[in-house]
């Protein structure tokens, strides 16, 4: 018993002079917060979204790509030993047509340039091409980066991310890499670029574990404007993440009707799939 009453004791002063010491440094740590707060205030304006309509959406689907082509959603599916590439009824979410992965391939970003379905792999350095009428592959091609995320095209070239801040532009025939660009906002370099689709001559990316989506230049690849979306889930009942298996993950996935001038977004196992308009 006084064993433990001195350690009591002795804890008591221990938290006593803890005290102390914060206490001393309070002034200090303010100073610290707030110039890192005023560091980290960027100029970017927001960009305002709205839910036009919403959709079913496979909850078991790791969207790691989305694309809308021809009235239909093509969507890639991430994870080992359950990727795939599907076409997709946007007002069922019933799957129409589905190709599988090897079980050694982690499906990531896809798009659609002259009739090809483009589809990139994680870390494996190889991508897919697939015929768009029956989903079957034709080609596969190469990557040079360590790991390939979302992609997209401007009618001439591939564009993908590797989960930096970079975007690359690829030759569609000989898949040579023609130029590189940084993604940056007035703060400097914004990693982590995900999912891609190029609107009206600007690429919309997600950014991973974030719930902003960004509109990058494709000219300068400066952050020209941004959409916060970190209230949708409530609004739209999607779950927070959890970390668990199969349940609602990240924001991802972006795809663009150019006809009729709709935007769609969905995440990791979201069970619905959104029509929202931002600035459009």
């Amino acid at each position: 018993m006084k064993q433990q009453k001195k350690l009591v004791n002795f804890g008591c002063l221990y938290v006593f002079i803890i005290v102390i010491n914060a206490c001393s440094d309070t002034k200090t740590n303010s100073s610290n917060a707030s110039l890192q707060t005023n560091r980290a205030i960027s100029t970017v304006k927001y960009i305002n979204y709205e839910i036009i309509n919403e959709y079913p959406h496979d909850p078991n689907a790791f969207t790691e790509g989305l694309e809308f082509y021809d009235g239909k959603l093509y969507e890639s599916i991430g994870e080992y030993r359950t990727s795939d590439i599907r076409k997709v009824d946007l007002n069922t979410g019933k799957v129409l047509q589905s190709q599988k992965l090897d079980a050694a391939y982690f499906g990531e970003g896809l798009t659609i340039l002259n009739n090809n379905i483009y589809q990139l792999t994680y870390r494996e350095r190889k991508g897919f091409i697939y015929n768009i009428t029956n989903l079957k592959q034709v080609a596969t091609f190469n990557t040079t980066t360590n790991e390939a995320w979302g992609m997209t095209n401007n009618g001439r070239q591939l564009i993908y991310d590797d989960g930096s801040n970079m975007l690359h532009f690829i030759d569609p025939n000989t898949f040579a890499e023609i130029k590189t660009l940084k993604v940056h906002d007035d703060l400097g370099p914004v990693y982590e670029i995900n999912e891609l689709e190029m609107i009206n001559g600007f690429i919309y990316a997600n950014q991973w574990k974030t719930d902003f989506i960004y509109k990058i230049d494709t000219l300068s690849g400066a952050i020209v404007g941004k959409a916060d979306l970190s209230n949708l889930r409530q609004t739209a009942g999607i779950p927070p993440v959890s970390g668990r298996r199969h349940s609602p993950d990240v924001l991802n996935g972006i795809a663009y009707d150019a006809k009729n001038n709709r935007i769609f977004i969905t995440g990791k196992n979201w069970n619905k799939l959104f029509e929202i308009k931002l600035d459009n």
